[in-house]
Order: C-alpha cells, then sequence, then structure tokens
C-alpha cells in the first residue's frame, strides 16, 4: 500500500532532480504535508541568512533558494516515487 507526501528536492548537474532532505540510511525525508516541508526550506533559509550576517556565507548563495517541493508516493518499503515516476531509495 502506498501513501501520498512530499519532499524536498534540488536540480543537480548530472543527476537531474534529487531528493536534498535525507535521514536515516540516506533515505529521502517525507513530509506528511505540503506546509510542512516550505516551513523546512524556510528553515534553511533562516540559517543561510543567519549566516550570511555571521560574515560565514556570501550574500547571493545566503539568498538563494535552490530547494522546491515534490509531491510523491511512498511505497510500502519506504522509498518514493516522485511525479515524473523516477525512484528513489537511498541517495548520496
Amino acid at each position: 500500500m502506498t501513501r501520498r507526501g512530499f519532499c524536498i528536492f534540488i536540480n543537480t548537474f548530472f543527476q537531474g532532480p534529487v531528493p536534498s532532505v535525507l535521514g536515516e540510511e540516506n533515505r529521502p525525508v517525507v513530509f506528511g504535508t505540503r506546509l510542512e516541508a516550505e516551513r523546512e526550506i524556510a528553515e534553511f533559509a533562516m540559517i543561510r541568512l543567519q549566516q550570511f550576517l555571521d560574515g560565514e556565507r556570501d550574500f547571493e548563495d545566503a539568498m538563494t533558494v535552490e530547494e522546491y517541493i515534490v509531491a510523491v508516493d511512498v511505497l510500502p518499503d519506504g522509498s518514493i516515487l516522485d511525479e515524473d515516476g523516477n525512484h528513489f531509495d537511498k541517495c548520496g
């Protein structure tokens, strides 16, 4: 039985779109709602902005948000299928 969820993705040069937030065993973290995923991206953005203010990161890098949210199907084994049918199990 599958369930719906949301993952945070980023586009990479070599692999194309891939999940960017990983949990245990490098499996994609699945959020129960779009809002939860949006809040996770916002928290990352706030950390990057604080790093800029602390002189640890460039302004452009701190202001750039490359992550985006993708609706996924979570399969019984914990792997996911994105909306294009791409299968992700362990990443990284």
